[in-house]
């Protein structure tokens, strides 16, 4: 069983790097990118997502993960790098990583339905839930399955969100 105050700070760090990977494909894509309309709501929406977290935190007093400087130079090298590689990587990028997060929200909505103990933490999550499974369908469509190596770069993409989730419980 996950206390709260780690859901909270493994959720925020998740939030807070969506956020930096969105920055680093824009950066790179610009307005430039077919899909960069996409992108940048998506990167609206994680933004509304992060600020909620954070207002979380103040209010019930979780510290932070201690490794958001490294999340904040990792998410953003992540987003440039699948930009670089081309638009349909940066949605093979974002297709993963919800994959991954649906999964952890599902996961974490489980826990607090059983327990029943936390109706305002298990709607935020129920919320952001099905704003990440939009983001998801949406690369999808967008072409994600057409990036190069797309299998090989999804499950590392995965396997990476999968470690950092484990990490910011931890750390």
């Amino acid at each position: 069983m996950t206390d709260r105050a780690t859901m909270i700070r493994v959720d925020q760090a998740g939030e807070y790097g969506a956020t930096r990977i969105y920055a680093g494909q824009l950066a790179v894509m610009g307005d430039r990118g077919p899909d960069s309309a996409e992108i940048r709501a998506m990167a609206e929406q994680e933004a509304g997502h992060l600020a909620k977290f954070n207002v979380l935190m103040a209010e019930r007093g979780t510290r932070p993960t201690a490794l958001q400087p490294f999340w904040s130079v990792a998410g953003y090298a992540l987003g440039a790098a699948t930009a670089l590689i081309g638009p349909e990587a940066a949605m093979a990028c974002t297709a993963a990583i919800e994959e991954e997060i649906d999964r952890h929200y599902t996961r974490q909505l489980d826990e607090l339905e059983a327990d029943g103990d936390d109706p305002k933490l298990a709607r935020m999550i129920t919320e952001f839930r099905a704003d990440e499974q939009a983001h998801r369908d949406a690369a999808l469509a967008a072409g994600a399955e057409r990036a190069p190596g797309y299998p090989l770069l999804s499950a590392a993409i995965r396997l990476g969100c999968r470690a950092a989730i484990r990490l910011s419980e931890k750390i």
